[in-house]
C-alpha cells in the first residue's frame, strides 16, 4: 500500500515538473480571460440595450458574442498546455457553431422575460425597478426600499405591466366640483395649466379635460395628458397641486365627502292614563331618553 502511494506521488511530481509551468500559464489565461469576458459582456450589454429595444434580439447577440469569446479563451488555454492547435481549434469551432445554430433555431421558442434591467414593472401586486435577472429568479427593488427576489416561473405565469415598454404614459387626474356653473371655467383652467407645463406632450394626444359624471350634486372633471415615462410621477403630483391651488384662487368650490344621516325619535309609551296607543313627543321632558342616531350611508368621494 505504501509503495503504491509512493508511486502515485512520484508520478504527480513528474507531471508537475514536466508540465507545471504550462498548467500554470493555462490556468492564468483561463482565469484572466473569464474575468475580462465578464467585464466585456457587461459593457456590451449596456451598449446593446441603448441601441435596441428588442430584448430578445439583444440577448441573442450577447449569447453569440459570449460563445465566440469563450472559444478563444479555451483554445488559448489548451494550446498553452501543448495540445495540437489545429485539432483543438477545429473541435471547439465545430462545437461553438453547433451551439450557435441551436440557439438561433430554438431561441424563438424559448420563453423570455418581458423586461430588462432598469425597467419599472409591476408583477402581480409588486411594483418596483428591476435590478438583475438570472436563469432562476429576478431581483426587484420596490419603491419603499425592499429587495424582492421573484421566481421567473411566477413572472411567466402572472400578469406583468412594463412601464418602460412604451416611451410615454398618460396622466389621469379626476377632480369633483360642486357647482355646474363652474364647468366651463374649470375646463379652461385645467387645460391652461397642462399646456403651460413643458413636460406635457402634444403627442400622441393633446391635453384635454372631460366632464365625466354628475351624481349627488357633484360634477366630476377629468384631466388627461401624456408625458414621458421618466417624468410621470412628478408631473402628476405637480399638476394636481397646481389644479387645487388655482381652483381655490378662482373660487371654484370642490365637492367634498358627503355623509347622509337619518335621525329617529323614539316614542315613549304613555303609561299614565291607561292609554296604550303610542304617541310622539316633540319635546323631551325630564327623564326622557335622548334620541338615537343611525348613519345609513357613507357616500364615496367623487
Amino acid at each position: 500500500m505504501q509503495s503504491e502511494l509512493t508511486a502515485k506521488a512520484e508520478r504527480i511530481g513528474f507531471v508537475l515538473r514536466e508540465y507545471g509551468a504550462e498548467m500554470l500559464q493555462a490556468m492564468v489565461i483561463l482565469v484572466v480571460g473569464l474575468v475580462v469576458l465578464q467585464f466585456t459582456m457587461r459593457k456590451l450589454k449596456v451598449f446593446i440595450d441603448k441601441k435596441t429595444k428588442d430584448s430578445s434580439r439583444a440577448n441573442t447577440i450577447l449569447y453569440i458574442v459570449y460563445i465566440l469569446l469563450l472559444v478563444v479563451i479555451i483554445t488559448s488555454a489548451l494550446i498553452t498546455l501543448g495540445f495540437d492547435s489545429r485539432n483543438v481549434f477545429r473541435l471547439i469551432i465545430l462545437s461553438a457553431l453547433a451551439i450557435i445554430a441551436a440557439l438561433l433555431v430554438l431561441r424563438p421558442y424559448l420563453p423570455t422575460l418581458p423586461f430588462k434591467v432598469g425597467n419599472t414593472v409591476k408583477v402581480g401586486a409588486l411594483l418596483g425597478k428591476i435590478e438583475a435577472t438570472t436563469m432562476v429568479n429576478t431581483r426587484m427593488k420596490t419603491f419603499d426600499g425592499k429587495t424582492v427576489f421573484i421566481p421567473n416561473s411566477k413572472i411567466l405565469n402572472d400578469f406583468v405591466i412594463n412601464y418602460h415598454f412604451t416611451p410615454t404614459r398618460r396622466i389621469k387626474i379626476d377632480i369633483p366640483i360642486r357647482h355646474v356653473r363652474d364647468i366651463l371655467k374649470t375646463k379652461q383652467l385645467m387645460e391652461a395649466i397642462m399646456i403651460e407645463d413643458p413636460r406635457v406632450l402634444l403627442k400622441p394626444a393633446r391635453p384635454v379635460v372631460y366632464t365625466l359624471n354628475l351624481t349627488d350634486g357633484c360634477v366630476k372633471m377629468g384631466a388627461r395628458c401624456w408625458v414621458n415615462n421618466t417624468k410621470f410621477w412628478l408631473t402628476q403630483c405637480d399638476l394636481l397641486e397646481k389644479f387645487l391651488t388655482r381652483m381655490e384662487r378662482e373660487n371654484i368650490v370642490l365637492a367634498g365627502r358627503r355623509q347622509a344621516i337619518r335621525v329617529f325619535h323614539e316614542t315613549p309609551l304613555q303609561l299614565s292614563g291607561g292609554d296604550d296607543n303610542p304617541g310622539i313627543e316633540t319635546q323631551a321632558g325630564p327623564g326622557a331618553e335622548a334620541p338615537s342616531f343611525s348613519a345609513v350611508s357613507d357616500d364615496d368621494e367623487m
